[in-house]
C-alpha cells in the first residue's frame, strides 16, 4: 500500500464515524408528539433547544381546524360542551361506529367555519347599529344578507358525508334565524320605531338574539370538534 493510498484509507476511518454522529444527532432530535393518547404522523423537530411541530399535525391530533388565509393562519382547537361530550362519550366500542357516522369533514369544517364568522359579523353590525344609533340603507342590508348566502353555497359544496349534512341544517336554521331577526331590525327602523332598534336594552331583552347567540356558539364548538351532536337551541 503506498502513502497517498494510505493516508485516503485512514482519512475514510475517521469520516464515517463522524458522519454517523452527525446523522445520530439529527434522527435523536426527532421526538414524537402524543396528545390524549393520539400520536401525530409527522414528529417534534427539536432546533436550537426549541420544540417545532407542523400546525397541520396539531390540528390533526387535536380534532382542530386548520386553516390558511391571504395575511393569517387559523388553528382553532375544539373546546367548550361539545367537545366535553364528544370526550365523554368515545369509548373503545363506539369508537369505530362514531369515525364512520358522526365525524365531519376538514373541509366542511373550514367552510362552516368561516360561515359562522360572516354570521357574527352580520349580527354585530346589527348590535352596533341598534348601540349607537346608525343609518342604515337597504342595500348595506342586502350586503350581509348575500355574504351569508355564498358562505351556505360554500358549505353545501364542501358538505360530503351525512354529518356534514346534519351539521349542514343547522347552519341553515341559524343563518335563516339570523336573517329573519335582522330583516325585522330594518323593518322597524324604517318604521322609525325606535323603540327596538335605538335603545341598547333591547338588545338585552331580546330573545330571539339570545337564541341566535346560543346557537352560534354551539354551532361553533361542535364543528370545531368535528363530530355532530344535535341540540334544540338551533331547531
Amino acid at each position: 500500500m503506498n502513502r497517498n493510498h494510505t493516508i485516503r484509507f485512514l482519512l475514510s476511518l475517521a469520516v464515517v464515524p463522524a458522519l454517523a454522529g452527525i446523522l445520530f444527532a439529527q434522527s435523536a432530535g426527532d421526538k414524537t408528539l402524543v396528545v390524549n393518547g393520539k400520536t401525530a404522523t409527522s414528529p417534534v423537530r427539536l432546533i436550537d433547544g426549541r420544540s417545532y411541530v407542523d400546525l397541520e399535525t396539531l390540528a390533526e391530533v387535536t380534532n382542530g381546524v386548520f386553516t390558511i388565509e391571504a395575511h393569517r393562519v387559523l388553528l382553532t382547537i375544539p373546546t367548550g360542551p361539545a367537545a366535553d361530550r364528544t370526550a365523554a362519550n368515545v369509548t373503545p366500542v363506539n369508537a369505530a361506529v362514531q369515525q364512520n357516522q358522526q365525524v365531519i369533514t376538514r373541509d366542511f369544517a373550514a367552510a362552516a367555519i368561516a360561515e359562522l364568522a360572516e354570521m357574527r359579523e352580520y349580527r354585530g353590525t346589527i348590535r352596533a347599529m341598534i348601540t349607537y344609533g346608525l343609518a342604515v340603507s337597504e342595500a348595506w342590508a342586502q350586503q350581509y344578507q348575500e355574504q351569508v348566502l355564498v358562505g351556505l353555497r360554500q358549505a353545501d359544496v364542501a358538505a360530503a358525508n351525512d354529518a356534514d349534512r346534519n351539521a349542514l341544517q343547522l347552519l341553515h336554521n341559524e343563518a335563516d334565524k339570523l336573517n329573519a331577526w335582522a330583516g325585522g331590525v330594518y323593518a322597524a327602523r324604517q318604521a322609525l320605531n325606535g323603540a327596538s332598534t335605538v335603545d341598547p336594552n333591547a338588545l338585552q331583552n331580546d330573545p330571539v338574539l339570545a337564541k341566535i347567540r346560543s346557537c352560534g356558539q354551539y354551532l361553533n364548538s361542535m364543528i370545531v370538534s368535528r363530530t355532530f351532536t344535535d341540540d334544540p337551541v338551533c331547531h
